[in-house]
């Protein structure tokens, strides 16, 4: 055999070896796969955004026009309750409470005057019935004239109507001060509603008027929240949002603080959702408010609806022909790789499902796909990237 021959049969069989290599490696080496363990302690989260909002808010004002001259509170102070927030100029109120009290005043003296009448009244009633009596037995007796005796009785009858006189004067006084009184708590109401105070222990978020200026009733001077009533309004998708119960528990991450997770609960399910983004409005309380908070600003909130104690989670990217609750994943089991049509339950917000059936027990699932994945062939676990 010349030289030639030989060195291309040499070629020859060295291709062939190496394609026996390579077939071997294929169909025969361990393929290197990375697999899931069961997780404890899993919580199923659902995902919205939203805004810290107030949820006691209140525009507050005068119950009567007037001239605003004085302003306690600007935007940022905490007022307490009946902690005077503003005031309007009073002097021509003040001055009809003080005619209302000057009112009062001689209401009560006419009731002194119509008193002492009635005493008086009631001494001529008695004398002119004493003489009267007196003349009605002397006119028995023959010893009175007809005349006397009658001009006794008119007497009489004069000083008892003298005296019903005096004592009706009495009670139309007397009414006359109640009708004083009266006048006097409205006009003192109505000065006190020259002054404007908190309802409640507020912050103060808007200050809509200055010194001077005119107003009219009910016109809004502050806005004033509630600072220990302050949730996140979160709008979540619908196709989520049926999971979510009032009280489940929630976390809360603000823009300004992204490192921060703040503790909350679910507060309130709003029944009415919004009709153009398909979303439901759910409002999320915090467990501790934050001291620095900020209205409007944007939040997003995690609500936890289910807490596994145990599960199996594979990432979507590893299961081929994914339905709503079914997909085809490969398993390693006694060392080898198998094909398994799996139940699928809940799915996470890093993507990946729980298998809830279709897997052996002993058998543990594929997290990564990659080329080379056979039936039959031989499996070697690996932490890090299957080769």
């Amino acid at each position: 055999m010349s030289r030639k021959r030989l060195l291309l049969f040499a070629v020859v069989l060295a291709l062939i070896v190496g394609a026996s290599l390579s077939a071997w490696a294929l169909f025969f080496r361990p393929i290197k796969v990375q697999v899931s363990h069961a997780e404890r302690d899993v919580p199923v989260q659902v995902f919205g955004l939203g805004t810290v909002e107030a949820r006691v808010t209140s525009k507050v004002g005068f119950k009567v026009s007037g001239v605003l001259v004085e302003l306690r509170a600007d935007v940022g102070d905490r007022v307490t309750k009946g902690a005077v927030l503003a005031r309007l100029d009073d002097r021509e109120q003040s001055a009809r409470v003080a005619r209302t009290r000057a009112t009062i005043e001689q209401a009560e003296a006419n009731l002194q005057r119509a008193t002492a009448s009635v005493e008086k009244a009631k001494v001529n009633y008695a004398n002119a019935k004493n003489i009267n009596e007196r003349r009605q037995k002397l006119l028995q007796s023959s010893t009175a004239s007809i005349e006397s005796a009658e001009t006794a009785q008119t007497v009489q009858d004069a000083a008892l109507a003298d005296l019903n006189l005096a004592a009706s004067d009495v009670l139309v006084t007397k009414a006359t001060i109640g009708d004083a009184k009266a006048q006097q708590q409205q006009e003192a109401a109505t000065l006190d509603f020259h002054t404007l105070m908190a309802p409640y222990d507020a912050m103060v978020t808007a200050r809509l008027k200055e010194l001077g200026s005119a107003l009219g009733a009910g016109e809004a001077v502050f806005t004033l929240i509630d600072p220990q009533k302050v949730w996140v309004l979160a709008y979540i998708d619908e196709s989520k949002a049926g999971e979510i119960r009032v009280g489940e528990p929630a976390e809360i991450v603000l823009r300004s603080l992204p490192n921060q997770r703040f503790r909350g609960r679910v507060a309130r399910i709003e029944p009415e959702s919004d009709r153009i983004n398909e979303e439901r409005r759910v409002e999320i309380s915090f467990d501790r408010i934050p001291d620095d908070f900020h209205l409007g600003e944007q939040a997003e909130v995690y609500i936890t609806t289910v807490q596994l104690d145990q599960a199996l989670l594979v990432p979507e990217a590893a299961i081929d022909g994914l339905t709503k609750n079914r997909g085809t994943v490969w398993t390693v089991e006694d060392g080898h790789l198998e094909r398994r049509d799996a139940a699928l339950g809940h799915r996470l917000l890093d993507g990946r499902y729980e298998i809830t059936g279709g897997v052996p027990d002993k058998a543990v699932v594929v997290t990564r796909l990659r080329s080379g994945l056979r039936v039959g062939r031989a499996a070697k676990i690996t932490k890090g990237q299957g080769s």
